[in-house]
């Protein structure tokens, strides 16, 4: 069983920028994709970002694509979500993921298995 632990959310007014951090223990991942997923207040969990399990493909929502990038440091179980030019409705908790299948990369909730407790982060106007 792998346990993800997500870290650096917080308060950021607008045009700021954040960094994510998720790291993983129990297993290696290194053959598993990673992702990030996020639900604001009253709406449902979305897909921000995933990344393959070499780190060579990257998808993300068309909403963050441009200002944010995912990244994955095998060696030390850990991936990253560099976000910039933040908006008020990027405003959500933010989870980090690991891929189901090994190899596949995926972009919805049921490609994922594992996740983390979330990190909240808020943009303020």
């Amino acid at each position: 069983q792998v346990q993800l632990v997500e870290s650096g959310g917080g308060l950021v007014q607008a045009g700021g920028s954040l960094r994510l951090s998720c790291v993983a223990s129990g297993r290696t991942l290194s053959s598993y994709a990673m992702g990030w997923f996020r639900q604001a207040p009253g709406k449902e969990r979305e897909f921000v970002a995933a990344i393959s399990w070499t780190g060579g493909i990257a998808y993300y929502a068309n909403s963050v694509k441009g200002r944010f990038t995912i990244s994955r440091d095998n060696a030390k179980n850990t991936e990253y979500l560099q976000m910039n030019s933040l908006k008020p409705e990027d405003t959500a908790v933010y989870y980090c993921a690991a891929g189901r299948r090994p190899g596949y990369t995926g972009r919805t909730d049921f490609d994922f298995s594992s996740w983390g407790q979330g990190t909240q982060v808020t943009v303020s106007s």
